[in-house]
């Protein structure tokens, strides 16, 4: 077999990445995407885009923090480049706030980040409800910006786009060899998986150009992220609730938290509404798997389940994907070398 011909089915942040990642990593791949739904009509165009990790319970914390060293230091590398306005990436600096101190004064991930410190008693006055902070500067990712970009890089790589809806993997069967799985919340339906289910999240988009620094609670809940061309104030979360309709008491709710955090919102306009899916699992789905049927055989890597962690992770774990890829290829008799990007 000269040439394996590959097949990633899902075209948000993870599908897009992996694509990219194999494209570059895995000699001797034909690589095309397939989704029903492309930019800017994914779930990851309405992500906040912030890397800010949240935690997951059944991945040990060495591998988490791996995966996020790889995806900061990777879009590190694009906002210092000529590319960042095109790829939406940029470097952003705030605080993450607590109105108690927290059990872990720093978080796994303190030194991956830029200037990571504990709040002064000056800074902490600007918000007399919380009595303890951090301070650093993260990196913020424009989905809608960033996920047009990586379809540029894939073409440019001579991947193949293709729109249409699979319902099983087996329709890729034998067209391709091999198959990758980032179907995210499609996945309960695709391969049966009932351990990811919809978390729902709603924010809005404002103008106000004077907000220059992040907020966030360190629940996660309430936040205000700078970006680009607006800024974005969250949020909710709804396990299991698949509406993707904006709820107006919620856009209430988020707007009087953001408000009480940075009371200058209150000037804010143009208000727009967003809704989103985040596909939580409590773990991320990154392995191999062989389909067997009728005596007929077919390799598969999954990788979807980031939850509301996808752009915080999603280099590193596209990383991992194509690594795991590389051994199906080998797995079929193909020599494959393994190189860094």
């Amino acid at each position: 077999m000269d040439t394996v011909r590959v097949a990633v089915v899902g075209a948000g942040v993870m599908g897009l990445s992996t694509a990219l990642c194999i494209s570059k990593l895995v000699p001797r791949c034909s690589v095309t995407v397939i989704s029903d739904k492309f930019t800017p009509d994914t779930m990851s165009d309405v992500a906040a885009g912030i890397l800010i990790p949240h935690a997951y319970p059944d991945t040990p914390a060495h591998k988490q923090k791996q995966w996020f060293r790889e995806t900061f230091d990777h879009l590190f590398a694009v906002a210092n480049s000529a590319e960042a306005g095109e790829a939406g990436v940029h470097l952003v600096s705030g605080w993450q706030i607590f109105q108690s101190i927290p059990s872990e004064e720093a978080p796994f991930w303190a030194d991956v980040v830029l200037g990571f410190r504990k709040m002064t008693e000056a800074e902490l006055k600007k918000f007399p409800q919380h009595m303890f902070g951090q301070a650093f500067t993260t990196l913020k990712c424009e989905g809608v910006t960033y996920l047009p970009w990586l379809e540029k890089r894939l073409k440019e790589s001579g991947v193949l786009i293709l729109t249409r809806r699979i319902e099983d993997l087996w329709e890729l069967h034998p067209s391709f060899d091999v198959v990758v799985n980032c179907s995210g919340l499609g996945s309960r339906e695709l391969v049966g998986d009932l351990k990811i289910s919809p978390v729902r999240g709603q924010l809005l988009k404002v103008q106000a150009p004077w907000v220059k620094h992040f907020i966030r609670d360190g629940s996660g809940l309430t936040y205000i992220y700078p970006g680009a061309s607006n800024v974005i104030l969250g949020g909710s979360r709804q396990q299991g609730d698949w509406n993707l309709s904006p709820d107006a008491e919620i856009s209430k709710d988020i707007f009087s938290r953001c408000c009480a955090l940075e009371p200058s919102l209150h000037g804010a306009w143009d208000v727009r509404e967003t809704v989103g899916l985040r596909p939580f699992r409590a773990g991320v789905r990154l392995e191999k798997e062989f389909l067997a049927k009728d005596g007929r055989r077919l390799p598969v890597v999954h990788h979807y389940g980031h939850g509301s962690g996808g752009f915080s992770m999603h280099w590193g774990t596209s990383m991992e994907a194509a690594r795991l890829l590389s051994e199906c290829v080998q797995a079929l008799g193909t020599p494959t070398c393994e190189s860094k990007l």
